[in-house]
Order: C-alpha cells, then sequence, then structure tokens
C-alpha cells in the first residue's frame, strides 16, 4: 500500500467483506501515514454488520450518521473499542425511533444532550445529533446547541486525534483537522483555537492530562500555554466531570504523566491540591527529592505490584493508586526541622487520612473507596514499627485486623513506600516484609486472623455473669478481645475463668 500523498483521494485495498475506506486528504498528511491506515483497516474490517444495518437505516431516513472520537482513533492505533459512538444529522426524537426498530434495547442517555444509546447483539452504541457545548461564564453545565454538518461537530471536539470520523455506510474517512498527523506524531492539540476550545469546554483542559496517562501523547505548545493561562476556569465544571476525568487518568497505563500534566499546569492547583504542596518537602530518606517525586515513585511501584484479575489485588485499582497518591499528603502540615538538623513529620498519616478523606469527599467519590482510602493512608507507616523482625504475635495480630480486607492492599502500599537509593537499606526493609508476610501467614493457618473474635459471644458472656444486656456486656466483649489478641486462642474453659477474673477484680 502506498502513502497517502497531499492532494490524494484514492481508496484503499480492503477485505472482500468491506467496502473500500475513501481517504479525504488533509492539507498535510503524515508520510507514514500509510501504517496507520493499515491498522485501521484491520480494526474496520470487523466492524459488525449490524453497525453497517445501523448506518443504513439512518440513510434510509435521510439522515447522516459517521462513527466518531475515541472509536476512530483507536482503530488507527490498532485497537477495537467494545463501544460505539456515532454522530448523525437527525434530532434526538428521530434517532431515538430509528434505533428501537434496528436494537434489542434502547435508553435516552441524556435527551439534552443529544445522546440515545442502544444495543444489540453484544454491539453498544451512542447516537449523538450533531452538536456544540459551551459554557456560560457562571454555569457548572455546558449549555448544548445542535448543529447541523459533521465537519462543524468535529471542529468541537477536544483534540483532533478525537476529531476524525468515519462516514457510513460508504466507509468515508473525515480529517478535517489533520488528526491523522498528529496521531502519527503522538500530539495533542485542539482542532480549533486552544483558549477559544478550553473556554467552551475546560473539561478538555483535564482530558489532556487522561490522554497524556492513558495514551502517552504529549500537548502540543499552545494547548499547554492556554491550559496555564485558564487552569482557575476549571473551577466551573462540576466535581463529578472533574472526578470522572481524574479516575480514569490514575487508573490509565502511565498516571504519572498524567498527574505531571496536572501539576505542571496549575491544574492541580484546582482539582488536587495537596499533590503539588507536597513539591516543597524534604521526604523521610533525606535525599535529593521532595515528597512529590517520592509519592509518584510510590504510585508507580504500587501499580507494578497489582496482579491479574485472579489475584489478591486486581488491576487497575483505584483504591490502592488512590492511597499511593495520597499517603503523604499529611506531610506539609506535620513538617518540623529538629534541633539536630533533620526533618520530622510526626503523625502524619492520621492528618494524612483526613486531608485524604477530605479531599475525596469534595471530589464526590463514593463513601466505600473514601473510607478504604484514607484507612490505608493511617496505616501505611504501621509496618515502620516492625524493626528487626520484634513483634509479638499479639502485634501481628492486630496489623491483621486492623486492615481487615484492606490487607494485601497494605502490603503493597508498604512495600511501595520504599524508595531509598540506598541498596542496603531497601534490602533490610524488604526482608523485614517478607519476613512479617510469612509470620501473617503462619499465624493465618493456625487461627481465623480475617476474622479474629473473643472465645465467648455476648450471649455466653451474659449467661457466665448472670447479667442483662448492657454496656456491661460490650466492657466484657472488649476486654475477651483483648485478650484473645495477646494471647490468642483460648479454651472455653480458661476464657471463662478469664473472663470471671475480669469481673471478680471489677467487683
Amino acid at each position: 500500500m502506498r502513502p497517502l500523498y497531499p492532494g490524494a483521494l484514492w481508496p484503499l485495498t480492503c477485505p472482500e467483506n468491506l467496502a473500500p475506506l475513501v481517504v479525504v486528504p488533509t492539507s498535510r498528511a503524515a508520510a507514514d501515514s500509510g501504517a496507520l491506515q493499515r491498522r485501521a483497516l484491520a480494526v474496520l474490517a470487523g466492524l459488525a454488520p449490524a453497525a453497517l444495518e445501523l448506518a443504513e437505516a439512518f440513510r434510509a431516513e435521510g439522515h447522516e450518521l459517521a462513527l466518531v472520537g475515541g472509536p476512530v482513533r483507536d482503530a488507527f492505533l490498532g485497537r477495537a473499542s467494545a463501544d460505539l459512538d456515532f454522530a448523525t444529522s437527525a434530532s434526538p426524537g428521530e434517532s431515538e425511533r430509528i434505533l428501537a426498530r434496528w436494537s434489542s434495547a434502547h435508553w435516552d442517555i441524556g435527551r439534552a444532550f443529544g445522546t440515545i444509546g442502544a444495543k444489540r447483539d453484544g454491539i453498544v452504541v451512542e447516537v449523538t445529533t450533531y452538536r456544540a457545548d459551551a459554557y456560560r461564564a457562571d454555569s457548572r453545565k455546558p449549555a448544548v446547541a445542535f448543529g447541523d454538518s459533521l465537519e462543524g461537530d468535529l471542529s468541537r471536539r477536544d483534540f483532533a486525534v478525537n476529531a476524525m470520523a468515519v462516514r457510513l455506510p460508504e466507509l468515508v474517512f473525515v480529517d478535517p483537522f489533520d488528526g491523522l498527523r498528529d496521531l502519527s506524531r503522538r500530539v495533542l492539540r485542539t482542532p480549533i483555537e486552544a483558549r477559544r476550545s478550553f473556554d467552551d469546554d475546560p473539561l478538555r483542559m483535564m482530558r489532556a492530562a487522561r490522554f497524556a496517562a492513558q495514551l502517552g501523547f504529549s500537548i502540543d505548545d499552545d494547548a499547554h500555554s492556554a491550559i496555564v493561562e485558564m487552569a482557575e476556569r476549571i473551577s466551573i465544571v462540576s466535581a463529578e466531570r472533574v472526578r470522572d476525568e481524574l479516575t480514569k487518568l490514575i487508573l490509565a497505563p502511565m498516571p504519572r504523566a498524567g498527574l505531571e500534566v496536572l501539576v505542571e499546569t496549575g491544574l492541580a492547583d484546582q482539582v488536587l491540591p495537596e499533590l503539588p504542596a507536597l513539591r516543597l518537602e524534604i521526604d523521610e530518606h533525606h535525599r535529593h527529592k521532595d515528597v512529590y517525586h517520592h509519592t509518584l515513585t510510590v504510585l508507580e511501584q504500587a501499580i507494578a505490584l497489582e496482579t491479574g484479575p485472579d489475584g489478591a489485588v486486581p488491576g487497575p485499582d483505584l483504591v490502592l493508586r488512590l492511597a499511593a497518591l495520597l499517603h503523604d499528603v499529611g506531610k506539609p502540615a506535620t513538617r518540623r526541622f529538629e534541633e539536630a538538623g533533620g526533618v520530622s513529620f510526626h503523625h502524619h498519616e492520621v492528618v494524612g487520612a483526613k486531608l485524604a478523606a477530605k479531599r475525596l469527599k469534595a471530589l464526590r467519590l463514593d463513601k466505600e473507596t473514601v473510607r478504604d482510602v484514607s484507612r490505608l493512608v493511617e496505616l501505611h507507616l504501621r509496618f515502620h514499627g516492625y524493626g528487626e523482625g520484634q513483634w509479638t504475635d499479639s502485634a501481628v495480630r492486630r496489623y491483621v485486623t486492623d486492615a481487615g480486607p484492606l490487607l494485601e492492599r497494605l502490603h503493597r502500599l508498604t512495600r511501595s513506600d520504599s524508595t531509598t537509593r540506598n541498596q542496603r537499606k531497601a534490602d533490610r526493609l524488604s526482608r523485614a516484609y517478607d519476613e512479617l508476610e510469612r509470620r501473617v501467614e503462619r499465624l493465618r493457618g493456625q487461627e481465623e486472623l480475617a476474622a479474629i473474635r473473643p472465645d465467648l459471644d455476648g450471649v455466653q458472656i451474659m449467661e457466665i455473669l448472670g447479667i442483662r444486656a448492657g454496656p456491661a456486656v460490650g466492657q466484657a466483649y472488649r476486654y475477651l478481645l483483648e485478650l484473645r489478641m495477646e494471647q490468642g486462642p483460648m479454651t472455653p474453659e480458661a476464657a471463662r475463668a478469664a473472663l470471671l477474673s475480669w469481673w471478680g477484680s471489677r467487683r
């Protein structure tokens, strides 16, 4: 296959089951676009016949339909998309009528935004009327205006690599903003002037960081400068939309790249100010790096310890990644310069847990995620009291019990928190944690560590002491739980004797 040169227009050779893909030329087509086109053809060859039937149904009603955005971009990257996004000249009502006939199920995703969803034969589609989104200066929600052309719709998309389309069913590739060239250069550039684009929808600035994390693309100079200049405008976007972009960024293959974009441009000062605040601090290893870079390294190391689907912590794991990102956010507030010349951060894990919970709540994350992340932040230093393996079995039991269902994540967070360049120290910490995990497994084999309970329950306590339900029962229960932690499992007789002795000493 020959490359596409400026001014050329010709159909590419296609598999028999796919109509020719006609490429509408751009003013500056990349010399290496041939390889990208071959990848796209391989993906589009697998386009479900039902999707082409949908396009025929729209055309029969006199409407245009085009595959747009991520699915087109991913096709040129050689990746098939599970869900298909379409743009159409049809109104939302007209789209719904066509989709009702075509699909086994359809739903109104957001009629006000022009989007109708549907499903057929395992294919999930979203069809959106040509549109333009813009924020008013004082609004957190975009105002929607429907457009009248595919090219106009593409001009209002976030980046040129997402402003490519394939008209269906004729399979004509449309690229009015040289997105294919940007894709070959791995660059994010806005289809229209960057400041205007980000002013129309400030969330696009967050998407730049997200795509840096997902695709490894860089941001072109104009877009980068515009983000720096306009970072504060992200404040008009709802917390829920910011949360969704930040979550996608953190779950991406390369979240560090996206987080660095947020910090460098000033977006993090608006959406995650605890992260850039770490740049001024000295980490606990007293090396030539600050807590900010230490944190990003911990995040990368934690990701490396995620497991496959059948492992203890299947990746990508949002709770583990957020805990790694926020584990040291309490350091700025607790930094103290000691008389001997050192720096201390006493109780930064406790302060950090509260700060992490506050930030995640502000981002509207669910209660379970907030609880689990803040708990991991609170526990992340517990291991450092282990020393050279001098913990008692009681201390190991408490470690496991306090971590509860978060134990496997805590294992990984604790191991990731070692970023020292002193290899002997790193090896010593690793051996110590290896020993702690062996002790946990040994005790787990002997006892039900994940569900430690007193050797007597509330009913037995009341029967033995001859008392009714009340505060005394709770006090006795807590006493027996402490005894269980300290001594391990007891026989019913020994537990009864200990309970009676404790009760007698109280009276």
